[in-house]
């Protein structure tokens, strides 16, 4: 069974608005299915827990709904808007989305990332959300193509 890199993006949104909402969803179906690919986490500390602990859900539900249910992603949205005690409000989700467009990884992740993808490091790209698409690229790229 092949293992696959989860390329929806962190920048990507559903019919809600958050920002990484699908992706966590991709790779929680991912990892019950047994397909997610090494080295991602399938909901973990990061960005998975910005998006459900910022709207007011508790990571291991999702994960147990996702593992459980293996949603589509409209019936994902569909359990997150009937969640007990969930904040979808305007401001809740523009500060949940400001939280994950504004963070930046640390200087040697950025480094690595920059490095492993071929770039050099100009200081240009900064924000986690665009490294780790780069990361990503980079992943499937080396998978597609290993010998």
């Amino acid at each position: 069974m092949d293992k696959i890199v989860p390329l929806i993006s962190t920048g990507s949104v559903g019919p809600l608005g958050l920002l990484h909402l699908p992706r966590v969803w991709l790779k929680a179906l991912l990892g019950a299915t047994g397909r997610l690919a090494d080295g991602y986490k399938d909901i973990g500390p990061g960005y998975d827990f910005m998006v459900f602990e910022g709207i007011g859900i508790d990571p291991d539900k999702a994960r147990e709904f996702i593992h459980s249910q293996k949603p589509s992603y409209p019936e994902f949205e569909k359990w997150v808007v009937a969640y007990p005690g969930v904040k979808l409000d305007s401001a809740t989700v523009a500060a949940v989305n400001a939280s994950i467009s504004g963070y930046n990884h640390e200087e040697s992740v950025r480094k690595s990332i920059l490095s492993a993808s071929g770039l050099p490091d100009e200081g240009e790209i900064l924000d986690a959300v665009s490294l780790n698409n780069l990361d990503d690229w980079t992943e499937i790229h080396t998978a597609l193509t290993r010998a």
